[in-house]
């Protein structure tokens, strides 16, 4: 099991890079359409990321799932995980924020992405405390 927490510490490490860089990404490709009117590099670094990452998602909750099972479901396993569905919740809101993006529709303003960004970080923060103070 040591490989699969390994795997899943690796995924979750790369699938957090992106939750705290594509809402900040945003706010830079939001800039850049208003400058040039166009999609510009900064859009398809973003969608890459974005995609590359879900990939990510999936090989960490898959392997959070595998290690729930091996250590027999304990009570805070099911606090991680209701923790980790609101974050995947903020993901998919991601995307979709992404998605309208690529067609040039910024309907939020710079301070409502940089709020956005610091709710996955206090996710991250509520996930990690569940994880290593094991509360129940």
């Amino acid at each position: 099991m040591d490989w699969v927490k390994i795997i899943h510490l690796l995924c979750v490490m790369g699938w957090m890079t992106s939750i705290f860089a594509v809402p900040r990404a945003l706010i830079y490709w939001k800039r850049e359409w208003d400058r040039l009117g166009e999609f510009g590099p900064l859009g398809d670094l973003t969608i890459r990321l974005y995609r590359f990452s879900a990939g990510l998602a999936v090989i960490a909750l898959g392997t959070g799932l595998v290690l729930a099972w091996d250590w027999g479901w304990p009570a805070w396993v099911h606090l991680k995980l209701t923790l980790v569905a609101l974050l995947a919740a903020h993901y998919i809101w991601i995307g979709k924020l992404v998605l309208r993006a690529r067609k040039g529709e910024f309907r939020e303003s710079d301070v409502f992405l940089r709020i956005f960004n610091e709710v996955s970080v206090l996710g991250a923060i509520a996930i990690l405390w569940v994880v290593v103070v094991k509360p129940f």
